[in-house]
């Protein structure tokens, strides 16, 4: 059906319908625009929540990526991250397909509405006009008719009256005459007029009105199609991104599929394998009058720490201080006393606060030899620097030949460049490599003195130390002053050693500690074999004692596995020195026993 001659009488109605229909593609293009900010707002949450959950470096979290679980939930987060990619092309594609098309074309169909309905007006004033000059021209017309029957009506009176001269009937006949004339004059415009008016509207409602309403009509039919393209590419710009969208999703599927329990299991005792051996069995030890039954630390614990045995009911107190760095909660030392408080003091003045060997696990930094963890994760450590070095090593070279030929290039062509300025380089690079040759040697130094000291599986069982960590639980940087992971005499587990702890360790080597705690000084430990040392050592913590390179010494106690011996120099002054340093002999009998 056509607009023109189905609705030629509606055009204040036609008007109002474009209208409504502008103000749906209004309404609909802003549809799309909530629909945008929501996929940019969505995308934008779920990238903070992948970031949120991404391994911070140097942090446990990273370290747990070895595990399967953790590297595909890693996956599952990049995934994720892609996954919000796909929904700001959303976004972008709305705005650019339908958001900005839409716009310009509301600002055509606006246009183009206004100058149909402009020519709609002008066409009906155009009409309206007309209309207003026929009916003027129509009472002209009875208005001078009447006039006519006025005159002619006095003209007959004057000629039937007897008393009137014959010149007064003859003006009034002429009178008459005159205005019948002004009345066929008044028809004839009138019937002009009405022949006019009847074919401009006649043009009017077959030919101008019908032509602007189809224009209308064809404008109203593109709006709507324009509408239904739009909210098919709405449709479409979902459909484009499904494929990535699933692989995104075949991807996390994937993750999920490769974790592995069984790898996860054997990384587990990758990272936590000491290279201990188990210890072996206790020996009986007699009692005999006149004797002391030595005081031994409990082997058995499965924490990561040795425990000291707890005291026996009613017994005497050791001398030696097996756990000379925990709180004694059974007694505290008296307060009051004024040479412990000047201790206290001058302890808190002047010993830094030692770093604990489980601060140095949750990210702190630890010795460059890596002696502050057991064997076997020492030796994966070392090898592991190892294979970096020789990386740097390898990428310098590859750096230095490439100078190398391009210094030949130089020479052979002078024109291309000096080649002197390549010299300085070679020169740097050269250094380089030594410097981190130097590096490989000292570190595989340091991996062959764990390999050597690693038990083999075919060694018999030997008896270990309370402290834990390998022998170096207590290393250079971390020192014995560390009571880390430790289970303290009366069954109490101690983490990280804290400042008031340090400061016991301090009082405790005064005469007035050793007279509240264990009321007499600790017995001389007779000498069990010498030593010399193979490097200097530098004794800085307390319980340590320096060495020189080629010193000879006593040895007081082997190593227990922790990674310490004991030593004397002379009867004041003795100490603990890292066993890879000295070079022990045992007498006879201690070996034996």
């Amino acid at each position: 059906m056509s607009w023109g001659s189905e609705l030629w009488d509606q055009f204040d109605n036609l008007e109002k319908h474009t209208q409504s229909g502008i103000e749906f593609v209004e309404r609909y293009s802003k549809f799309v625009k909530e629909r945008s900010d929501i996929e940019i707002s969505y995308a934008k949450q779920i990238r903070n929540l992948s970031k949120k959950y991404q391994p911070k470096k140097n942090s446990r979290e990273e370290e747990e990526n070895k595990y399967t679980s953790c590297r595909a939930f890693l996956s599952t987060l990049n995934e994720l991250n892609d996954y919000a990619g796909q929904h700001e092309v959303i976004a972008e594609n709305l705005t650019s397909q339908i958001i900005t098309e839409l716009s310009r074309y509301l600002t055509e169909l606006k246009a183009e509405r206004k100058s149909h309905f402009h020519d709609g007006r002008k066409a009906q004033q155009q009409i309206e006009s007309l209309w207003k000059q026929l009916e003027s021209s129509k009472r002209r017309f009875e208005r001078d008719c009447k006039e006519a029957d006025r005159a002619q009506q006095y003209f007959e009176r004057m000629d039937a009256d007897i008393n009137v001269t014959k010149a007064d009937v003859e003006k009034a006949r002429q009178q008459a005459q005159m205005r019948h004339q002004i009345a066929a004059d008044s028809k004839t415009e009138y019937s002009n007029y009405l022949t006019k008016f009847n074919q401009e509207q006649n043009e009017h409602y077959y030919t101008l009105i019908p032509n602007i309403f189809q224009k209308l009509q064809e404008m109203e039919e593109r709006r709507i199609e324009r509408v239904g393209v739009s909210m098919k590419t709405y449709a479409e710009v979902d459909r484009e991104v499904l494929p990535i969208v699933g692989k995104c999703l075949d991807g996390m599927t994937k993750a999920a599929e490769s974790i592995e329990p069984k790898t996860d299991s054997k990384q587990v005792v990758e990272s936590y394998k000491s290279g201990f051996e188990p210890p072996g069995d206790v020996e009986f030890e007699d009692y005999g009058p006149g004797q002391t039954m030595k005081r031994t630390v409990s082997e058995t614990s499965l924490s990561n720490s040795r425990g000291e045995a707890k005291e026996r009911p009613g017994g005497g107190k050791s001398k030696g201080k097996l756990w000379p760095f925990i709180k004694n909660k059974n007694k505290s030392p008296k307060q009051n006393k004024e040479p412990l408080s000047n201790r206290f003091n001058e302890f808190m003045a002047s010993k830094p606060k030692m770093t604990c060997l489980r601060s140095l696990r949750r990210g702190g930094s630890g010795p460059e030899d890596f002696s502050h963890l057991p064997p076997e994760q020492r030796r994966k450590k070392l090898q592991a620097k190892i294979d970096d070095i020789n990386k740097d090593i390898q990428k310098e070279m590859d750096q230095k030949d490439a100078l190398t030929k391009m210094k030949g290039v130089y020479e052979k062509n002078p024109q291309m460049g000096d080649p002197a300025s390549v010299d300085p380089r070679l020169v740097e690079m050269a250094m380089n490599i030594e410097k981190l040759q130097s590096e490989v040697q000292k570190f595989e130094g340091w991996l062959a003195e764990v390999e050597g000291r690693l038990p083999s599986r075919s060694d018999p069982p030997r008896r270990q130390s309370g402290l834990y960590e390998s022998q170096n639980s207590n290393s250079t940087m971390v020192d014995n002053n560390c009571a880390q992971d430790r289970e303290s005499p009366d069954g109490s587990y101690t983490e990280e050693q804290s400042s008031e702890t340090q400061v016991k360790v301090a009082i405790a080597n005064t005469p007035e500690f050793d007279d509240e705690f264990d009321d007499g000084d600790e017995e001389t430990l007779p000498t069990i074999g010498t030593c010399k040392a193979v490097y200097s050592f530098e004794g800085h913590n307390e319980g340590t004692i320096s060495v020189t390179e080629g010193e000879l010494l006593f040895v007081i106690e082997q190593d227990k596995g922790d990674g310490w011996t004991r030593i004397r120099r002379n009867e004041e002054e003795e100490g603990y020195v890292p066993t890879s340093y000295v070079e022990v002999f045992l007498e006879t009998n201690t070996k034996d026993s």
